[in-house]
């Protein structure tokens, strides 16, 4: 009963961390669809400071949905292991990106979309091997988690290194160096993941019955929560405004699952119930996750299609095989002599340098 159980909650976890996903992705359109509606009708933008975007119904539907993929997203810890929950996390980028190619006009390229189904199969490939059963049902048992030594020092180290890098090296390299406001809200990210896992086994408990706004544990979660949450989105607006979305975006993800994933082994101990098999299909399916985001961002603004390769490949065998086909047909088509006389001399050239001539200069 009790397996029938955690296999009923996981399923539960699962859809609505899907659900978050697609909730949030579309946010992000429907919230750009109202500001360029507001941009073809004169009004001040908001990178401007204008808040004409408040009497858009649009951007209220962005925002709408965005809470609602927050709420789905709360609730998924309450289900779902984080080990699950957070990678999944990427389908929004996935999301975005597809929806803004049909609504928004936004080409995406071929490294776009082999990213996008590396971002799919890696999330499968997550879901198949996650860990299906919570090791913390109770609020007695988070209590007992969180005063476990090893999460002790984790989170010691956590405060510890996150004080280093706002008070002394933000100040200095903030500005230069991407890694400094991302790394300090990735880290805090990871407590405040442990903070809505709690606190969505409190609201289990609330509805179940139990007194839980009589227990310390569930306002200090709270606090807790709201002091992490604020942080995060301080430093990661501050990353934003400064570097690009395209870098910032891909790197967040990667530190901030990662930071996830190594304070849920500490704290909730998801691993050690997993076969060797399952630990490597996670691990393979959040890399596979990495790679897809990163062709996702990092390509977006190269040209580049299927119609292209033909071309490139053709190129690459000229360059290859040397001058001879190139001889060949210029002897064949007079009127196009003198283009294949320099393509003959440019590849020629080229070999040359290859080859270390010195007659090549």
């Amino acid at each position: 009963m009790s397996q029938a159980r955690g296999r009923y909650d996981f399923c539960i976890g699962l859809v609505l961390a899907m659900s978050s996903s697609i909730f949030i992705g579309g946010s992000f359109i429907l919230k750009k669809k109202g500001l360029l509606r507001l941009a073809r009708k004169g009004s001040m933008r908001a990178g401007q400071g204008g808040h004409a975007y408040l009497k858009e119904w649009l951007w209220w539907a962005g925002l709408l949905s965005m809470g609602a993929g927050e709420v789905a997203n709360f609730a998924a810890y309450a289900f779902a292991p984080a080990t699950l929950v957070t990678p999944l996390g990427a389908l929004s980028v996935l999301v975005s990106a597809i929806l803004s190619s049909f609504f928004l006009n936004e080409k995406l390229n071929l490294h776009g979309k082999i990213g996008c189904l590396l971002s799919i199969l890696g999330s499968t490939v997550m879901v198949i091997h996650a860990p299906q059963e919570e090791e913390v049902e109770t609020l007695d048992e988070m209590s007992n988690k969180l005063r476990d030594p090893g999460f002790v020092v984790f989170a010691t180290l956590v405060v510890i290194v996150s004080l280093i890098l706002i008070v002394v090296v933000g100040p200095r390299h903030g500005q230069t160096n991407i890694l400094v406001y991302i790394t300090i809200c990735s880290v805090i990210g990871a407590l405040s993941v442990s903070c809505v896992k709690g606190l969505g086994i409190a609201i289990k408990e609330l509805f179940a019955g139990k007194p839980v706004l009589k227990r310390p544990l569930s306002w200090i979660l709270l606090l807790s929560l709201i002091v992490c949450v604020s942080t995060q989105i301080n430093y990661l607006n501050r990353a934003l405004d400064i570097f690009n979305t395209s870098i910032v975006t891909p790197i967040y993800y990667v530190i901030f699952t990662t930071s996830v994933l190594t304070c849920s082994a500490i704290l909730f101990k998801e691993w050690q119930h997993m076969a060797a098999d399952d630990i490597i299909g996670t691990f393979s399916g959040f890399l596979t996750i990495i790679v897809g985001i990163f062709l996702l961002h990092a390509f977006k603004d190269v040209n580049f299609t299927l119609a292209n390769l033909p071309v490139s490949l053709r190129k690459d065998d000229r360059a290859a095989n040397g001058s001879l086909l190139s001889t060949y047909d210029c002897f064949n088509h007079d009127e196009e002599s003198s283009t294949c006389v320099s393509e003959i001399q440019s590849t020629e050239s080229l070999s040359a340098r290859r080859n270390g001539s010195l007659s090549a200069y």
